[in-house]
């Protein structure tokens, strides 16, 4: 975990990466959401810091590992953020807190991601050889074509992101209690990988939702237009203490 260093923030919003991402995905959210907010990135295991340890390949194993690492965090009003594959995560452990009883976000964000009961339209590729994987990934966009085009430092990427897309790809929905509190669904208008129709669809999970709002760009939206999405977040954040 990541936490940004202010002190008397008023919220915690922890922050859920993208597969393939990681903590490092959100910094700069601490600089522009200012000291009221407290910006908490969470580090999944198989990368950076945590590169020595396993990645996790299964979203149950994934909620239970989160789930243990936020707890000692939990005694202040906190929210979640997560982006596509960290979307799903964020949901399925606000799922989980409100099942245990325990705190529950105060705000759910969740951006670029389908909701989950739906089909499945995109290719599985996690089994895929190397060179398909790759091939597959610079289609999905995220990734820096340098990056791609780089054979040994690829080679220490691979482990975490193969597993992050069977995580997505062997998840299944299932029912249940969803979480409390008001949802913000956010995604990009040019999005080719998550449609408008795909996220208006997790109204029929999340009866709490308050918004679906798309901005300017792609999948990764939240990079290429990120003022205007954090000025979102910020004024959703703030109206939870005003």
């Amino acid at each position: 975990m990541h936490r940004g260093r202010v002190t008397g923030a008023r919220i915690r919003l922890y922050c859920f990466p993208f597969a393939g991402g990681s903590a490092a995905s959100y910094l700069g959210w601490q600089a522009e959401l200012g000291a009221q907010v407290q910006v908490c990135a969470v580090e999944p295991p198989g990368r950076r810091q945590r590169r020595r340890e396993p990645a996790i390949r299964r979203m149950d194993a994934m909620v239970d590992a989160v789930v243990a690492g936020l707890r000692p965090g939990l005694d202040e009003p906190f929210a979640f953020f997560g982006h596509s594959l960290g979307a799903l995560v964020a949901y399925e452990v606000a799922r989980r807190l409100r099942a245990d009883g325990g705190p529950e976000p105060a705000l759910l964000f969740l951006s670029a991601a389908a909701a989950p009961h739906l089909p499945r339209r995109r290719r599985e590729i996690a089994a895929l050889p190397d060179t398909e994987f790759i091939d597959e990934l610079r289609g999905h966009g995220g990734t820096p074509e340098l990056l791609l085009a780089d054979r040994e430092t690829m080679r220490l990427f691979l482990p975490a992101l193969r597993a992050d897309f069977e995580l997505f790809e062997t998840y299944r929905h299932r029912p249940g209690d969803p979480p409390g509190c008001p949802v913000h669904i956010y995604g990009g208008r040019t999005d080719t990988s998550v449609n408008t129709t795909q996220l208006r669809a997790w109204r029929a999970l999340l009866p709490t939702t308050v918004e679906v709002r798309t901005f300017p760009g792609d999948h990764f939206y939240l990079n290429a237009d990120r003022p205007a999405l954090l000025a979102a977040v910020a004024e959703r954040l703030a109206g939870r203490w005003e």
